[in-house]
């Protein structure tokens, strides 16, 4: 005989009825609690059933991940710049701040992203870059399963460490 005990520690025997039905005894259980045993098994089988369907990630999303990815790494000051136009775009609600300075398209599989950004001065710019590419590539992977088919990187600017914002002098 097979018993399983349930979270609340009732135990389930299965038995068999006269008809080939099955009868479960029970003790304590509400007729709710009956009701959510086929869905409780069903649960537990859930690991081995398939769902099929297909996804599909926006180029918004990708280019907000980019952002944080590029933010994410030493040596970069800003991504994107600041221009009036967008200012009034981002305060008016007609572009996502998120997004700023990434352009993104997206494939099933695959994504091309374009970044500008603005670099502290003093750092190696190629190698800010590589780390760039590489933190955006491993995020997209990670996050969205897609792979990073080009990421061209726009160097737009410098920023001068004694005029950064926050700075005490």
């Amino acid at each position: 005989m097979m018993e399983r005990e349930l979270l609340n520690g009732t135990i389930v025997t299965p038995k068999q009825g006269k008809e080939g039905e099955i009868a479960q005894v029970m003790s304590g259980l509400t007729i709710k609690e009956l009701e959510m045993l086929p869905h409780l098994d069903s649960l537990a089988r859930l690991e081995s059933i398939e769902v099929g369907g297909t996804t599909r990630i926006s180029e918004e999303v990708v280019a907000a991940i980019t952002a944080k990815a590029v933010g994410e790494i030493p040596g970069v000051a800003e991504v994107g710049l600041k221009t009036v136009g967008r200012f009034l775009a981002e305060a008016l609600g007609g572009a996502d701040r998120a997004a700023r300075g990434v352009e993104a398209e997206v494939g099933r599989k695959e994504a091309i992203v374009d970044v500008t950004l603005r670099i502290v001065y003093g750092t190696s710019i190629p190698a800010t870059v590589v780390a760039v590419r590489y933190n955006v590539a491993d995020r997209l992977l990670g996050l969205c399963g897609l792979v990073a088919k080009e990421i061209n990187v726009r160097v737009a600017g410098l920023e001068f460490p004694d005029r950064m914002p926050g700075r005490v002098v």
